[in-house]
C-alpha cells in the first residue's frame, strides 16, 4: 500500500485534511479518497481505508461536539434508521461510481452558494424534521455512502442547514455520528464482499487522528457559527472539486 512516490508528502497532507473535515463534524473520506488517488494507491484498498479513517476522525469530532452539548439525538435517529442498513447494502455492491460522483460534485456547488449566502441569508429559526423526511434523506445518503466509500456528511450537513433542521453546530454533531455509523456499516458490507484492510492503514489512522483531535476540539469550542459556515463552504469546495476530478 505504501509503495508510492512522495509518501512523506502524503503523510503531511493527511492530518491537514483530517483537521479541516473534523472541525466541521466530518470524517474526511472524500478528501482521503482524492488524496489516495492522487498518490496512486491501489484502488481496491482505497474505499475500506477511507472508511476506516472516517471511523476514527468522525468519532473524535463527534466526541467534542457531543461534549459541547450540540448533539440532537432525535434528528440523528430519524436519519440513521434507514441509512445504516442501506449503507451496508451499498458497501456490498461494486459499481463504477464516477458518474454519481460528478453529479454529486455539481449538486454540492448549490450547497456552497447557499453557505456563502448567495441565495440569501439563512434564517436563524429551525424547524423539526418529519420522520418520513429523515427516513428518506437518510436512506438515500446511506446507500450512496456505502457505494462510494464515504460517510455522507458532505451531503447531510448542507441538507440540514438548507432545510433549517438544525443550526451549524447541531448539523456538525449529527453529521459526525451519522458519518461514523454509515462508515461502520459500509465497511462491514465491503469486508463481507471480500475487501481487506491493509495493515499499513492503521498507521494512517494514527496520522489522521492528529488532525482529527485538533479539528474536533477547535471546531466545537473555538470557532463561532459564522466562521464555521465559511469553513464548511471551503470544505465543500474541496470535496466538490475532488469528486469531479477523481
Amino acid at each position: 500500500m505504501f509503495q508510492t512516490e512522495n509518501i512523506y508528502l502524503f503523510l503531511i497532507i493527511l492530518p491537514i485534511i483530517a483537521f479541516l473535515y473534523a472541525s466541521v463534524g466530518h470524517g474526511g473520506a472524500s478528501g482521503y479518497l482524492a488524496l489516495m488517488a492522487l498518490f496512486s494507491f491501489a484502488p481496491e484498498t482505497m474505499k475500506p481505508t477511507a472508511l476506516l479513517l472516517n471511523l476514527f476522525v468522525a468519532g473524535m469530532s463527534f466526541y467534542y461536539y457531543f461534549k459541547g452539548g450540540f448533539f440532537n439525538k432525535k434528528l440523528f435517529i430519524y436519519f440513521a434508521i434507514t441509512s445504516i442498513p442501506l449503507a451496508f447494502l451499498g458497501g456490498t455492491i461494486e459499481v463504477d461510481a464516477s458518474v454519481y460522483k460528478k453529479i454529486l460534485a455539481v449538486l454540492l456547488v448549490f450547497a456552497i452558494l447557499k453557505m456563502l449566502d448567495v441565495f440569501g441569508k439563512a434564517s436563524e429559526n429551525t424547524r423539526e424534521v418529519k420522520l418520513w423526511q429523515g427516513l428518506f434523506v437518510g436512506g438515500i445518503i446511506g446507500f450512496f455512502s456505502g457505494l462510494i466509500g464515504i460517510g455522507g456528511g458532505i451531503i447531510l450537513t448542507p441538507i440540514i442547514l438548507l432545510l433549517h433542521w438544525g443550526n451549524m453546530k447541531e448539523a456538525a454533531a449529527v453529521s459526525a455520528l451519522f458519518i461514523w455509523v454509515n462508515s461502520a456499516a459500509g465497511l462491514v458490507g465491503q469486508l463481507s464482499s471480500g475487501a481487506t484492510i491493509p495493515s499499513e492503514s492503521f498507521f494512517l489512522v494514527a496520522m489522521a487522528l492528529i488532525g482529527g483531535v485538533l479539528g474536533g476540539y477547535i471546531g466545537s469550542k473555538k470557532i463561532n457559527n459564522q466562521n464555521l459556515r465559511y469553513l464548511l463552504a471551503f470544505v465543500l469546495i474541496i470535496a466538490s472539486a475532488k469528486l469531479f476530478f477523481t
